[in-house]
């Protein structure tokens, strides 16, 4: 069987390398693939190099601020930024929409700006071309065009039952026509992954982690896995049809619904079902529960007026300027330990609510292979939406460490009794800034990733398994004419 099979593939390949019309067209996508993998070196190494400069700038301008009250450098703020991961190049994801950098300020949680798509014109909703886009979108077609008529055509010629005579079975002539089309795929597609491996070690300066390795391995799996599901998909559909215009016809109504149509209802539905509120709804529920809880900046507010009786009754004085530490910082940390609870839990049901949108996605993975494996290469690629929260709860982290920790400077290092008129203002060393660590955004392990993407692995696994049980059994119903 095994020199049936590889005698039938080794056939189906020349026939198609030998097409001029098929070769034009595998030919164009080979430029495509390359075009995208220039553009996609290109963006990110013009956007991480910018990025990289202002977070250098930002931290520059950090450490050059003079004596200051430790509460107004924690109303300076900082500005965090998200870095691009090394192999972001090959799919851009949601990268072109989800901000870059975010000011992180004391009191208050700021949403995260300047995204590609706010400085773009309106052509970026079209998509934007990368390795990804052609190898999810533009392959399949390929194939569909290559296997079409694999089988249907060798029915309409005669040939069929020729082959069926000399020791050739069902089974041979599927797996062989398959494995024929899927080494013409394949001999485009190693030659890019190559390509890809050169480009992201020269991206992460020859110094290669192991996370971004297996990554990379599990992303060149998957897609393997999609072609060849494709493959196996088109060469069944074209042995059960009587005609080449129908197998054709099938496919392409198959490509438009699968790849253009659901995504995109998939979409919709989601956001009909689990709906947000608008940004102004949201800061308005925020503003709204903020409120409730009090103003730690007005000394007359009815719970912080409460917290100083409780210190004043405890430390049994009867002026705050006679607490062994500074009041003012004191009620700022708490002010802000409030008010983060506040911000996060808002924060945190707007995630979920987007979460659950893309639960519905996640699911109708399950019957469609393109967008199982669209969500399993945006998460490895570091371009999905849980790696854009998951940047946003690590500068939140941040953010809140450096409110509580200029807080904190401020109740050991400043004095309670206020300066005359004609006296210095209230200030600590400059070098207290530096012992304020650098905002530094670190990827998730590949690990979580596949364990998070495990109803999209799940869903390209069960259609593997699925495509090769029809190769297998499913000549029993298969007619010759």
């Amino acid at each position: 069987m095994k020199n049936i099979v590889f005698t039938i593939s080794r056939q189906s390949y020349k026939n198609i390398i030998a097409n001029r019309a098929t070769l034009a067209l595998a030919v164009l996508l080979g430029l495509s693939l390359c075009l995208a993998t220039y553009v996609g070196w290109q963006n990110f190494k013009s956007q991480n190099s910018q990025r990289l400069h202002y977070k250098q700038l930002v931290r520059a301008q950090w450490l050059a601020k003079p004596d200051k009250h430790p509460h107004r450098m924690a109303h300076y703020g900082y500005l965090a930024f998200r870095e691009k991961h090394e192999l972001s190049f090959f799919d851009f994801g949601i990268e072109s929409f989800a901000g870059v950098s975010i000011f992180l300020e004391a009191h208050k949680q700021n949403t995260v700006n300047f995204s590609e798509a706010g400085f773009s014109n309106g052509m970026l909703r079209f998509g934007e071309i990368s390795v990804a886009m052609v190898l999810q979108l533009l392959v399949p077609l390929l194939i569909i065009f290559l296997g079409y008529d694999s089988i249907s055509a060798e029915r309409e010629s005669g040939t069929l039952k020729i082959l069926l005579c000399q020791k050739v079975t069902w089974k041979k002539l599927l797996w062989g026509k398959t494995f024929g089309i899927l080494a013409v795929v394949l001999s485009m597609f190693i030659p890019l992954i190559l390509l890809t491996i050169s480009l992201w070690a020269s991206l992460s300066d020859w110094a290669v982690s192991g996370d971004s390795a297996i990554r990379l391995l599990i992303l060149i799996i998957c897609y393997s896995a999609y072609f060849f599901i494709i493959v196996a998909i088109t060469v069944l559909v074209s042995a059960f049809s009587k005609s080449s215009r129908t197998v054709l016809t099938t496919l392409l109504a198959a490509w438009i619904v699968l790849i253009i149509i659901v995504p995109r209802i998939t979409q919709a539905v989601g956001n009909r079902i689990f709906p947000v509120p608008s940004k102004l709804e949201f800061l308005d529920q925020i503003a709204s529960d903020v409120q409730k809880q009090g103003d730690s900046h007005d000394a007359n507010d009815l719970h912080y007026a409460g917290i100083k009786d409780s210190l004043l009754k405890a430390y049994r004085v009867d002026d705050v300027k006679k607490l062994p530490f500074n009041y003012g910082g004191f009620i700022m940390a708490e002010g802000e330990r409030i008010t983060s609870g506040i911000y996060s839990a808002h924060q945190k049901k707007l995630n979920e609510k987007f979460q659950r949108q893309n639960s519905i996605t996640a699911m109708v993975a399950l019957l469609n292979p393109y967008l199982a494996l669209k969500q399993v290469s945006m998460a490895l690629t570091a371009s999905d939406f849980e790696t854009f929260v998951d940047f946003q709860n690590q500068a939140e982290a941040y953010r809140y460490g450096l409110a509580q920790k200029m807080n904190k400077l401020q109740i050991d290092k400043i004095s309670n009794e206020k300066p005359d008129e004609h006296d210095k203002p209230l200030s600590i060393s400059r070098s207290n800034w530096a012992e304020q660590p650098d905002f530094n955004y670190k990827f998730k392990f590949y690990g979580k990733v596949v364990r998070q993407e495990g109803v999209a692995l799940t869903a390209l696994a069960l259609w593997l398994v699925m495509v090769i049980l029809l190769l297998q059994y499913s000549p029993r119903w298969i007619k010759t004419v």
